[in-house]
């Protein structure tokens, strides 16, 4: 079992060399003492957090490392865009590394086959501040809120003052001074819980922004066990949620891909409707149903991203815990072998192969291997479907396609075609 290669060294370099995002944890201090927060009361699988800030040669130290790649004959990506982004804590905390690095990537880098942007994920605490440098840079901001005043209660400073009020000041002087960069580069992330709603959530935006929001359940992964009838009772599900509101249709065709019907449809088409093509040569030969297939949804490491904490740690994903580490930044070099993250993902899918072997979604799964429990002994995927499940999972995508005719076509269109 422990021989499979599902994945090689090769496949992981090709992936650093043809990066989409890279992702700098900034800071693990932050202004705000979210009740919920990924890194908060409700959690135990993260690094401690003790305010501190990721050093700009360290970032610069990886940053060279992958441009050797990002420039070399492996990258495929050609005119690619490239998102370098910066996350925290609050981010803002720690403008000065966010400066450097901006002025190294666009005064320092020579890729000629990539663009590069960024992005950032904010409280909005400290807009005031730096906006003019955000729209200067044309950052693509990411402002959390949860909505209207009662609906973000859980957003708190550390005194325990709800900070509605000054996120929506900072905001509207940003609407205000640069109305093209707001409806442009700017939208927002509302954490759904038991103080909002889905409709609340989208009617704040709507009116106020004329923006639809992303919209996030709290993380169930990593819960401490103190905690987990709390989180219980602060969790609510985005779909049962949706379909409470009034004219919840309406909110879901607006929202479009930000809802689970539309994302789960869009799975289903590019995976089992026989019209999805990845590039032309998928029009020259036929499609080869027995090449091995990868078991469950988890991304190839770096396919999607590479994010790196505050400590140096360089995982594939901020939304894994971060025992699950693929290297390391150290004062003076990167720690990154390919080989063992190859091996490390090669144990991994050995371990699940005999539950996707007989899945029957096997070919649109979205389990990430990282979120099942005992991934080290004997993990058990919550997601997997024997033939009556999927029966009733087809049904389901073909009763919304049935009430919905349109959302093919718009699929197609919109989220398929480049």
């Amino acid at each position: 079992m422990d021989n499979i290669k599902y994945i090689t060294s090769d496949n992981v370099v090709s992936a650093l060399a043809n990066l989409p995002q890279l992702v700098f944890e900034v800071t693990d201090a932050c202004n705000l003492r979210c009740k919920y927060c990924a890194y908060g009361e409700f959690y135990e699988d993260y690094d401690m957090r003790e305010d501190k800030m990721l050093t700009a040669g360290r970032a610069i130290l990886l940053i060279n490392y992958l441009e050797k790649l990002w420039n070399s004959g492996l990258n495929t990506s050609a005119t690619s865009n490239l998102t370098i982004s910066f996350y925290g804590g609050e981010p803002l905390l720690n403008f000065s590394f966010i400066e450097t690095i901006v002025h190294h990537i666009k005064h320092k880098v020579h890729c000629p086959h990539r663009k590069f942007s960024f992005s950032m994920t904010t409280n909005a605490l400290l807009l005031h501040k730096y906006m003019d440098f955000l729209q200067e840079n044309e950052f693509y901001l990411l402002i959390s809120l949860d909505g209207n005043k009662e609906n973000t209660e859980y957003r708190v400073d550390k005194a325990g003052n709800c900070a509605f009020e000054r996120i929506v000041t900072n905001v509207n002087k940003l609407k205000e001074k640069y109305p093209h960069y707001f409806r442009t580069h700017v939208n927002f992330n509302a954490v759904l819980h038991n103080k909002n709603s889905v409709e609340e959530i989208y009617r704040f935006f709507k009116e106020e922004y004329d923006k639809i929001p992303r919209i996030g359940e709290l993380n169930n992964v990593g819960i401490r066990k103190d905690k987990l009838e709390e989180f219980k009772r602060t969790y609510k599900n985005s779909q049962e949620s949706l379909h409470q509101a009034e004219h919840y249709e309406e909110i879901e065709r607006d929202m479009f891909m930000n809802t689970g019907n539309y994302r789960s449809l869009t799975l289903f088409l590019h995976q089992y409707s026989g019209f999805v093509y990845n590039d032309y040569t998928d029009l020259l030969f036929e499609k080869k149903e027995k090449l091995q297939n990868i078991p469950t949804g988890t991304c190839l490491p770096f396919s999607k991203k590479m994010f790196v904490t505050v400590n140096g740690k360089i995982l594939p994903c901020e939304r894994i815990g971060h025992q699950f580490a693929l290297g390391k930044i150290t004062e003076n070099e990167i720690e990154l072998n390919p080989e063992w993250i190859a091996d490390k993902y090669n144990e991994y899918y050995a371990r699940v192969e005999s539950q996707c072997s007989k899945c029957r979604n096997s070919r649109a799964c979205i389990q990430c291997i990282f979120n099942l429990e005992n991934i080290d002994s004997k993990p058990v995927c919550y997601g997997y479907m024997n033939e009556q499940n999927f029966q009733n999972y087809v049904s389901h995508q073909m009763h919304f396609l049935k009430k919905h005719p349109e959302a093919y076509k718009k699929i197609m269109e919109e989220v398929f075609t480049v």
